[in-house]
C-alpha cells in the first residue's frame, strides 16, 4: 500500500513537471511571437510616420512643417494618455485578470 502511494506521488510529480514544462514552453513561444510582432510593428510605425511627415511637408512646401505636425500629433496623444492614465491602467489590469482566469 505504501509503495502504491509512493508510486502515485512520483507519477503525480512527473505529471506536474510535464504540465509546467508545457506551460513554460507555450509562454516562451507567445513571448517570442509578441517580440517579433512588436518589432515589425515598431518599424512599420516609424516608417509610416516618416512617410506621413514627408507627405505633409511636401504639401506645405516645407518638410520641417510635416515633421512638426506629426510630432505635435504625438504630443497630443501623449497628453491624452497621461490624462486617461487611471482608466487605461484599470482597463489593462481587468483584461489581464480576465485572461489569467480564463
Amino acid at each position: 500500500m505504501i509503495e502504491t502511494i509512493k508510486e502515485y506521488a512520483s507519477k503525480r510529480i512527473d505529471l506536474l513537471k510535464i504540465e509546467a514544462t508545457e506551460k513554460s514552453s507555450l509562454s516562451a513561444g507567445i513571448i517570442a511571437y509578441l517580440a517579433i510582432l512588436l518589432t515589425a510593428f515598431a518599424f512599420f510605425i516609424i516608417l509610416f510616420n516618416f512617410g506621413i511627415a514627408f507627405l505633409i511637408g511636401k504639401a506645405l512646401d516645407n518638410i520641417s512643417y510635416g515633421f512638426l505636425i506629426v510630432a505635435a500629433f504625438y504630443f497630443v496623444v501623449m497628453i491624452l494618455v497621461v490624462f486617461f492614465k487611471t482608466r487605461i491602467v484599470n482597463s489593462v489590469a481587468d483584461q489581464v485578470i480576465k485572461f489569467l482566469n480564463h
